[in-house]
């Protein structure tokens, strides 16, 4: 596969990955043994897009209060449900995005418990908060986040006796490493074949419900827009039929990410409409890939990982076949803004 090495992969996301269960359950239990009111996810650009997931599992599972939230709007927004009680998690492959070590050290300062997920060591935000999962390396970094997300909200929900199956679980977790392999390999060819039919397609819909809302929201505009200069709307399928819907003709890209979640029916009712207009319906369904180790009950929160891995081998041919390298830019901390 081009620009996949497989044992780097696993090192970094099975072996190095997983090693963190342990560090992260005690860091859950010192805060619910605490007690604390809600749980705040924070971030920016692709980092609040990885949070979203997780605001709709605890959502749909648990009683737990969650707010996901952008960095930058939490700061002057005066949030009325944040406190000294909140648990606040960030995220950021980098550890110096501006906004979230801004956040991370106002949530902080004002005595919330802070936690954060970062790829690059000794760097502001993993100095800014009280707890932090460093992985050491930016190689698959979403990957090994999403992973280390699941253990975190699970272990907040077992703890709130709202998951007993908490151990089939994270036994499951340790699956999702081979499974995101395999998943990758299988999809490896379409991913190319989309590349190579749309490398000059000047607009995308991309549509998602669900857990999957913030790899539709993401990809669209981290990767299509950020990444490869290419005009991109993402639009979730409740909404779809409310504007969007419009804007469909014949010759439209549109891209369904499809889940297994409880808001499937609603990609299916796009589906069935899109499917009557356009020539160029690309679906993405995890529904697709055979996850070895995952049972039916555990398949519909991984299919954030699953959905993920496989959208960015569609990324990596992009790149290939536009001649656009995935970190050129015009902008972005390239110029004061």
């Amino acid at each position: 596969m081009l620009k996949f090495d497989e044992e780097l992969f696993l090192k970094l996301v099975e072996k190095e990955g997983l090693t963190f269960r342990g560090k992260i359950e005690s860091i859950v239990d010192e805060i619910s043994n605490k007690g604390y009111s809600n749980i705040f996810l924070i971030g920016a650009g692709g980092t609040i897009a990885m949070m979203y997931p997780y605001e709709y599992i605890l959502k749909s599972n648990s009683t737990i209060n969650v707010h996901a939230e952008i960095a930058s709007e939490f700061m002057v927004m005066n949030h009325q449900h944040f406190s000294k009680d909140s648990v606040c998690i960030f995220s950021s492959v980098s550890g110096t995005t501006e906004e979230t070590v801004a956040a991370a050290k106002f949530c902080k300062e004002k005595g919330a418990a802070t936690i954060a997920l970062v790829a690059e060591p000794n760097t502001p935000l993993t100095q800014a908060v009280d707890y932090c999962i460093t992985t050491g390396s930016e190689k698959h970094s979403f990957d090994t986040f999403f992973m280390l997300l699941y253990m975190f909200i699970f272990r907040f929900m077992y703890n709130n006796d709202e998951f007993p199956q908490y151990e089939q679980f994270t036994k499951e977790v340790s699956f999702l490493p081979q499974a995101i392999l395999n998943a990758v390999k299988s999809f490896d060819q379409k991913a190319e074949e989309f590349a190579i039919n749309h490398k000059d397609t000047e607009y995308h819909m991309m549509v998602g419900s669900g857990n999957l809302w913030g790899n539709t929201y993401s990809y669209a505009m981290c990767i299509l827009e950020e990444m490869q200069w290419i005009h991109a709307k993402s639009i979730h399928a409740a909404e779809f039929f409310h504007g969007t819907l419009e804007l469909v003709v014949e010759d439209t890209s549109v891209i369904l990410l499809k889940g297994e979640d409880e808001t499937r029916p609603l990609v299916d009712r796009v589906e069935r409409f899109v499917k009557k207009i356009t020539k160029n319906l690309t679906i993405i369904d995890t529904k697709d890939f055979e996850l070895e180790g995952i049972s039916e009950e555990f398949r519909k929160h991984f299919a954030v990982s699953i959905n993920w891995a496989v959208l960015s081998r569609i990324s990596v041919y992009l790149e290939r076949e536009r001649n656009h390298p995935l970190d050129l830019r015009r902008y972005y901390r390239k110029v004061e803004y």
